[in-house]
């Protein structure tokens, strides 16, 4: 954004301080009213024709666009993908740990992906490391869904699972309705 003398054009729309119209002017015109108030004169619409130019206290609104940047980085969400890492000869304590760590994963709101690492003859029997897939999808049934079937690539055999959407509960949002109406 050009401000004060690194505006160009000869003549300029002006908008003032609090909002209202104060037509064309030209630009030694427009930097002396904005100079008066003690304010800046910035290029807000630069391929306008004239350019629309508004008086303000930059230093206050780049303050403000840097605030409301800060807030809207804040409640952004980063979405992770871990990994739980299996064998096909994996025993059912180690498994029930695994799976934990899966729950928590998908309860956090991360993805997770599941992977089976086939070693030596193991790559043999995928149909043991399929069965142990299938056994995860259906332990974690009830808070994750199959975002990428199983697919097995070199010595490993891998899927993905994501969170399950979360439900809006059908009463309290018909009770707040309800709240709204009486109010």
């Amino acid at each position: 954004m050009r401000r004060n003398e690194q505006i160009r054009a000869r003549e300029l729309r002006v908008i003032g301080a609090d909002g209202e119209q104060l037509g064309i002017l030209g630009r030694s015109e427009a930097i002396a009213l904005a100079r008066d108030a003690g304010l800046d004169l910035v290029e807000v619409a630069a391929t306008a024709d004239p350019p629309v130019c508004r008086i303000m206290d930059y230093g206050k609104f780049k303050y403000e666009a840097q605030k409301k940047k800060q807030e809207a980085k804040k409640r952004q969400t980063v979405i992770q993908i871990k990994e739980i890492k299996l064998r096909p000869k994996t025993d059912e304590h180690d498994y029930q740990t695994k799976v934990g760590h899966v729950r928590r994963f998908i309860e956090g709101g991360d993805r997770c992906k599941v992977t089976i690492y086939f070693r030596g003859r193991e790559i043999v029997h995928k149909d043991r490391g399929q069965t142990m897939l299938d056994r995860v999808i259906e332990d974690t049934k009830d808070i994750a869904k199959v975002e990428q079937e199983a697919r097995a690539e070199g010595r490993t055999l891998h899927m993905l699972l994501v969170p399950l959407p979360k439900k809006v509960d059908a009463k309290s949002a018909g009770s707040s309705a309800d709240e709204a109406e009486e109010a």
